[in-house]
């Protein structure tokens, strides 16, 4: 398994797609994964340090773990099938493991509450990592993105996996400028 950070949640400012990207501690690899507009505020919320008026979801499970006596350990993205992406959230329940199947989309957002690693299994990264480069950050067509994204999968977890081009014509027509800002602060 390889460890990742939540490196970026990007946002097409024409599509309104997202894609959060996770980056390999030790390396240079990116795995992009397509979530909702919901899960993608969720997470980008708590980077930021920004609460709710009302509890999430994820912060809900969250409370819900703890009082039931559990703690999250970790997140793994175990799986990449049929171009839809899997995740398990793994809880220690006073000493007894415990794995859930979840979205990766949620299981991220509940990583980040819970400040637990996040690890990709190998063969998904080798399958779906790309490598961001210099020019990868600049603007490149929306059309060719927005044609390209249409023709994917409708899952909000699922690349396509056989022309993974989607995923740096999509990155590359988005704008992290606001984002990164609002993460410094």
């Amino acid at each position: 398994m390889i460890e990742t950070i939540v490196d970026s949640i990007r946002v097409s400012l024409v599509t309104q797609h997202r894609v959060v990207i996770l980056k390999e501690v030790d390396g240079e690899r990116h795995l992009p994964i397509w979530i909702g507009p919901f899960e993608a505020e969720a997470i980008a919320m708590e980077l930021q340090g920004v609460s709710a008026a009302r509890p999430l979801p994820y912060d809900l499970i969250k409370t819900m773990i703890s009082d039931m006596g559990g703690t999250v350990q970790e997140i793994l993205v175990t799986d990449l099938a049929q171009d839809v992406f899997y995740a398990r959230i793994v809880i220690d329940q006073q000493g007894r493991r415990v794995e859930i199947d979840s979205r990766p989309s949620d299981a991220i957002a509940l990583a980040v509450r819970t400040d637990v690693s996040i690890f990709v299994d190998e063969s998904v990264m080798e399958r779906a990592g790309v490598m961001l480069d210099a020019e990868s950050e600049q603007e490149v067509d929306e059309d060719a993105a927005m044609s390209e994204a249409e023709s994917s999968s409708a899952s909000t977890d699922s690349p396509a996996e056989e022309d993974l081009t989607v995923f740096r014509d999509f990155i590359n027509s988005l704008d992290l400028d606001d984002f990164d800002r609002k993460r410094e602060n």
